[in-house]
């Protein structure tokens, strides 16, 4: 085979790589953004409800861990290292700081912090890996950050725990974030497990499970299997395969959605800013797919050796 058609050959396979992590981290944030509609249905505490989520989710990402790995469970385990484990440390982090955020400040200090993550993680990817962000993804992440701060309109009136835990969270997940793409060699399925029992081992003992009835133990399942469960193995796929600042630009998506879901759920009627603002970081997000798409066609072919 000829330099040119290995050339070529090599750029469609990345082509498709890319496409695929574009498609996971998308489906990772629809899966994600339904936890609003499940959790409005549950009558249990703050630390009962991420403990049992936890908990399902650590056996849904043990299952797909075997799957993966078909049936040695093990051996990923103890082969994914300083990387693998500072991955679940950070996604434990994360989640437990978005609980403690929404408890101690604004919504809207929530998602406006979270609609930073894009941007940490490229200046951390750029930094430790040296990875550049396209123009068009810098742009995307200015205009979904301009969209979020119409969805949530002024981000006063937070306290300083609640903010503090957000800028924790959409740290560490960035974090992640770098860590899964730049150690593409490793699955990071069982980090994201360890992630949950590390949530199950820090909140069970402010739990009270005595408390689960029935509803609530279906609707735990549900959370922990199809929201985090199934999101948590999308995204470990998908992460590792674009770059670090677009998997963040693509979970942002989460944001948008959720509104959306409780608006068809149970009828609660999103306002125009929440669902203009949602428009802008729609078509942001598409509107970095479709440039890096162009940017790839406008490619020219290298030439031949």
């Amino acid at each position: 085979m000829s330099s040119t058609a290995a050339a070529i050959a090599a750029g469609f396979r990345l082509d498709s790589e890319r496409r695929r992590g574009q498609a996971a981290t998308a489906l990772a944030a629809i899966a994600w953004s339904t936890a609003g509609i499940l959790q409005r249905e549950l009558s249990l505490d703050v630390a009962t409800q991420i403990a049992g989520r936890a908990a399902f989710a650590a056996v849904a990402l043990f299952g797909f861990t075997a799957l993966v790995y078909r049936g040695r469970v093990l051996a990923p385990f103890r082969t994914m290292g300083w990387a693998g484990l500072a991955v679940a440390v950070c996604m434990a982090v994360a989640s437990g700081g978005f609980i403690v955020a929404l408890n101690h400040t604004t919504v809207a200090h929530v998602l406006f912090t979270q609609a930073a993550s894009p941007m940490i993680a490229a200046l951390l990817a750029r930094v430790t890996y040296g990875e550049q962000t396209s123009r068009a993804t810098t742009i995307a992440m200015v205009v979904s950050l301009a969209g979020v701060a119409v969805m949530i309109g002024d981000p006063r009136g937070g306290g300083w725990l609640g903010d503090g835990a957000s800028l924790v969270m959409a740290f560490a997940f960035a974090v992640a974030i770098v860590i899964t793409r730049h150690r593409r060699d490793i699955s990071m399925a069982p980090a994201v497990c360890l992630a949950q029992v590390i949530n199950v081992i820090v909140f069970l003992p402010f739990a009270s499970p005595g408390q689960i009835g029935p509803q609530d133990a279906v609707l735990l399942a549900a959370i922990g299997f199809g929201q985090m469960g199934l999101g948590m193995a999308l995204f470990t796929v998908g992460a590792r395969l674009i770059p670090a600042a677009e998997a963040a630009l693509i979970t942002l998506l989460e944001v948008v959605l959720a509104p959306i879901w409780v608006w068809i759920g149970v009828g609660e009627t999103p306002g125009t800013a929440t669902l203009v603002g949602g428009l802008i970081v729609v078509l942001a997000v598409a509107g970095q797919a479709v440039a890096d798409a162009r940017g790839q066609a406008a490619e020219p072919a290298p030439a031949s050796g």
